[in-house]
């Protein structure tokens, strides 16, 4: 255990939630829930991210517990991993550290009508087309340009801006999307210059670090009815794309803590970690905030989806048939990083609250109305993408997820290595060569991009996901392994 391990209370509620009580800090409102199991639970002490859940515990407003998820992580304020949710009746307040500097990170699947016997043959081909074809890395610009004009329509329509004026997307694009890729009352007016000169010509490109473009196969079906009515089954190519709002959503994150470092003693608010720092939502400071975030978050769906347009083109070109013909339909796609006004019942009684999930997927369950029509009765995708060398995970949404953690499961396998460690792990060592060894083709712009994500550096994604499985929060559909990978 290093020097930096927490040393405070965990009192195990049950086999998959553990609790720091409020009596840990005088400023705790709430308690703090870490859902992980006994094994789990000692990596997590390894570091001071349970201390980030109880800070969070400390904010105005804040309702039924600080929670964060099995793949909880160190991060920027709140842990990565942490779902906060605050009451604006309440004096409840947003915080961007809750939400993080890549604004709605998130991931989507694309099924197709390949099957492992197709692809295999032509998996070096089909990789290298996609590396060449699709901008990764930090930086990079792409093929698609929008002048201020149309990048502020972009931010306030969302995906459908796509649909309508570039004809880049098709109506199931829009409904398999989150919100439809689109949050409302989004104010491209409070995004600064600099944040829209950052994205410009970065829609549409897979930045760096631990996003990426996966050609994944089916490789175990657990739900075999769920799986029937998504449209997958075993043996199946999808394929997953990781990616969030670029140099823009960076951008809106950096302005808003410089305009936010006096809100707090402005509006009296007492911070265990300035790291926290925020304002009451319905603040001028909030509200602008609030308006910015939503801007960065509708781009990074436009990004997401002119990547899977890209991808579906390389498609077309590697299999010589267009893409519908291919079956290339979107499942879904999820934000992990992300705050929204949702309905939840606190306590019998029904409160609208703003849900902070930074690195959580939301969850909903059967039923819920705002979930698409054709996935009413198995409750709403969820996509956990674990680490190039081993596997993701497709989840749907579960009634435990409204009970226990506002409608939110985990978002990934969770890292156990700093990038700074995994870099140092892994010299002297070829990472693409150990992916080869174990059937994964991998493209990557540096030796330190694979590095950086060697499979090593997360906490196996099976375990993680065990634990939402097992807490009633999100159940298990399938189980996919990357047989190809590009990176930044």
């Amino acid at each position: 255990m290093s020097k930096d391990a927490y040393k405070g209370p965990l009192e195990k509620v049950n086999d998959y939630c553990w609790k720091i009580p409020k009596s840990y800090k005088p400023e705790m409102l709430v308690d703090g829930l870490i859902y992980a199991d006994k094994k789990l639970i000692q990596k997590i002490r390894e570091d001071q991210a349970p201390d980030q859940v109880a800070n969070v515990a400390c904010l105005p407003g804040i309702q039924l517990a600080s929670i964060a998820m099995p793949d909880i992580h160190w991060g920027y304020g709140f842990c990565i991993g942490g779902v906060c949710a605050t009451d604006p009746n309440e004096g409840g307040v947003i915080s961007p550290g809750g939400i993080g500097f890549d604004i709605n990170c998130g991931v989507r699947l694309v099924s197709t009508n390949l099957f492992r016997p197709d692809v295999q043959p032509k998996i070096k081909e089909l990789v290298d087309e996609l590396y060449k074809q699709i901008p990764t890395g930090a930086g990079r610009s792409g093929k698609y340009h929008f002048d201020k004009k149309e990048l502020r329509k972009l931010m306030e329509k969302g995906s459908r801006y796509l649909l309508k004026n570039r004809d880049l997307a098709v109506e199931r694009d829009i409904e398999c999307t989150e919100a439809n890729g689109c949050l409302a009352d989004a104010d491209p007016e409070a995004v600064s210059e600099r944040a829209l000169a950052r994205g410009a010509e970065q829609c549409g490109t897979l930045g760096s670090g631990n996003h990426f473009l996966e050609v994944q196969v089916v490789d175990e079906i657990v739900d075999e009815e769920v799986a029937k009515v998504i449209g997958i089954e075993k043996d199946q190519i999808c394929v997953m794309i990781h990616s969030g709002s670029r140099g823009l959503g960076y951008q809106v994150c950096d302005d808003a803590l410089l305009k936010l470092r006096y809100a707090p003693s402005k509006y009296k608010i007492k911070l265990p970690d300035r790291q926290l720092v925020c304002a009451p939502i319905d603040s001028l400071e909030g509200q602008e905030y609030l308006g910015a975030m939503r801007a960065a978050a509708n781009f990074a769906w436009c990004n997401r989806q002119l990547l899977m347009w890209q991808t579906r083109e390389v498609f077309e070109t590697i299999f010589g048939q267009k893409w519908e013909k291919l079956g290339m339909n979107l499942i879904y796609d999820v934000a992990h990083n992300i705050a929204k006004f949702e309905e939840h019942i606190i306590n019998g009684k029904k409160k609208t609250l703003c849900v902070h999930r930074k690195g959580a997927t939301r969850a909903f369950p059967p039923h819920h109305s705002e979930i698409p029509l054709r996935y009413q009765a198995i409750g709403q995708p969820v996509i956990i993408p674990g680490d190039m060398g081993r596997a993701s995970w497709l989840m749907v949404g579960q009634e435990g997820s409204l009970e226990q953690t506002f409608g939110t499961t985990c978002h990934g396998a969770g890292r156990v290595l700093s990038r700074t460690a995994a870099v140092k792990q892994a010299q002297n060592r070829r990472i693409d060569q150990e992916l080869a060894q174990h059937g994964v083709v991998a493209r990557a712009r540096s030796w330190k991009g694979l590095a950086e994500e060697h499979p090593m550096a997360y906490k196996n994604v099976d375990d993680v996901v065990s634990i939402v499985h097992n807490a009633g929060i999100s159940k298990q559909v399938a189980r996919l392994k990357p047989i190809g990978v590009i990176k930044g």
